[in-house]
């Protein structure tokens, strides 16, 4: 074996800010030493010689290389240690786990989270830190310039290492072990929650259909669900990662999880289905015939803690994400515990989580969490709701109805436009910014605006400031109105439009979404200006 310092000329293509690097497929195959630039920065700015780290990816298309690469880069750079999935397979939350548990310095997760896989696909790498969550902007910022100047990184000339067999050996000064990306995921798993009274809610006949579509948490499901839980086998379907996902796209919504809601919503319904994304982060819950919201979903958890083994009488408390519904808010103060309100991205959650403020924390984008590590967890979300399930003995659908009944309903909706010409989403947020003072009191389609801002966040435990994190529009009737505009593609622009109505009406409780807010998306409509100035009818996904 061989150390090489293979010379090498930056890229410029990285976005500053964000904790990783996502392209298309054909940008790391293409692109000569992409990936290698990528990992020398993160190496450099870490100092990762005599350094210990975790290393798992998706199963994507290009997982199988990149993970041979990293290795190899690992030992030129003196790595103390590397512990990486068997196969190369580890979910993103997993691999928290391992990070955590472990104490290693940090690790290194390769996927595009919900976005498609294959050659034709995309691909994603980021950096977790030694807290097992998403790099600071600290780090993530040193990374990008480190990216702007690198000419040169090293690597060892050496054969692939086999990574189908669990052992641990050293190659020059690194130790390598290759573990079961799956064990000590499940059996943290089996501390936070009811197995038993989950095992004799599946002896009682409970049927569930869990769809993994091909991604990464096929065999963690059927690890816990069948094996350890005693579902039937079958319960778990798609559960073979596949490096372009069986050519779907890994995205547990009522668009993408089609196969699913199909399912949900036949005439032989399960009581419950549940998906996953491409990287294990992500969930969606499903009753027979009922959806659960996002953001009721993690209210419903935080509300019903006390029925967990591993948070009752512990949270003390919550934090969403800014555009999430005020479900959340409702619970905390029912309950008088903190609540928090953050920008999108988990490493703000996590803050909070590291100085004790909270235990559970999500998302509207299908992300829920607490603190037994610090990314989102879909398979944990889903074992939480069976918790429930068990132990209430109530189905999906009544379980929601109830916490309506109890808190009264945000009827909520989030409206994606995918793909968006980016100058034509820029020129439409420029504008919304610049009329923010003038709408004040201004009627629009029969609604009052009462204030419009841009969202701003100090961070109570670093003081780090995060700025323009989305428009708010708020009304006089209660009504929210939230833009943003997202890169978690590699195409465009994604626009989001996030609706929100407050009802306590019991009376009014069960109508449909999306007729409730009709009036407030045409409003919003109107205020953006968006079909005028992207071109777009018609919303690429509702939720």
């Amino acid at each position: 074996m061989q150390i090489q310092t293979i010379q090498t000329t930056p890229y410029t293509d990285q976005k500053p800010g964000t904790s990783g690097l996502r392209k298309k497929t054909k940008v790391f195959l293409e692109k000569e030493h992409y990936l290698q630039n990528f990992i020398q920065s993160i190496f450099d700015v870490i100092d990762v010689k005599e350094k210990r780290l975790v290393v798992g990816g998706d199963g994507r298309y290009f997982n199988e290389e990149a993970i041979q690469i990293i290795l190899k880069m690992a030992i030129a750079n003196e790595a103390l240690e590397v512990i990486v999935g068997q196969n190369g397979f580890m979910s993103t939350p997993a691999v928290s786990v391992e990070i955590r548990q472990n104490k290693t310095d940090g690790g290194i997760i390769l996927s595009a989270s919900h976005n498609p896989g294959g050659i034709d696909g995309d691909f994603g790498i980021k950096y977790d830190g030694a807290n097992g969550a998403p790099a600071p902007e600290s780090i993530t910022n040193a990374i990008y310039q480190k990216t702007l100047n690198i000419d040169s990184y090293k690597i060892a000339e050496m054969p692939n290492i086999d990574l189908s067999e669990i052992k641990t050996f050293s190659v020059h000064n690194t130790l390598i072990k290759i573990i079961n990306p799956v064990a000590n995921y499940a059996n943290l798993m089996e501390q936070l929650f009811d197995f038993n009274a989950i095992r004799n809610l599946f002896k009682s006949g409970f049927k569930m259909h869990y769809d993994a579509l091909h991604a990464i948490t096929g065999p963690y499901a059927k690890e816990i669900l069948e094996n350890r839980l005693g579902a039937p086998a079958g319960t778990v379907v798609n559960g073979t990662p596949l490096p372009d996902f069986g050519g779907g796209h890994p995205d547990p919504n009522l668009t993408y999880a089609k196969e699913l809601v199909d399912v949900m919503y036949s005439d032989n319904a399960p009581d419950m289905g549940a998906a996953s994304d491409g990287d294990g982060d992500r969930n969606m819950v499903l009753g027979n015939h009922f959806f659960v919201n996002p953001s009721d979903s993690i209210a419903i958890l935080a509300d019903n803690a006390d029925v967990t083994l591993g948070y009752a009488g512990k949270v003390n408390g919550v934090a969403r994400s800014m555009p999430t519904s005020k479900a959340l808010d409702k619970v905390a103060e029912v309950k008088k515990m903190d609540a928090y309100e953050v920008p999108t991205g988990w490493k703000f959650f996590a803050n909070l989580m590291d100085d004790n403020r909270i235990v559970f924390c999500g998302e509207e984008s299908f992300g829920a969490g607490s603190n037994h590590i610090r990314e989102k967890d879909g398979l944990w979300a889903v074992l939480f709701w069976l918790n429930i399930l068990a132990v209430r003995k109530m189905s999906v659908e009544d379980v929601v109805k109830d916490f309506w009944n109890k808190y009264g309903r945000y009827y909520y909706s989030r409206y994606d436009y995918e793909g968006v010409d980016a100058d034509g989403a820029k020129q439409m947020m420029d504008e919304l910014n610049e009329k923010l003072p003038t709408l004040k009191d201004v009627s629009v389609n029969g609604l009052t605006i009462e204030n419009a801002d841009v969202f701003d966040y100090v961070d109570p435990v670093t003081q780090e400031i995060s700025t323009n994190q989305g428009i708010r529009i708020t009304f006089t009737s209660g009504e929210r109105v939230i833009f943003r505009t997202s890169g978690t593609g590699t195409q465009g622009a994604t626009i989001r439009i996030y609706l929100e109505k407050y009802i306590s009406d019991k009376n009014a409780l069960f109508e449909d979404a999306q007729d409730v807010l009709a009036q407030l998306v045409e409003t919003a409509l109107q205020i953006s200006r968006l079909p005028e100035l992207t071109g777009r009818k018609e919303p690429s996904v509702i939720t």
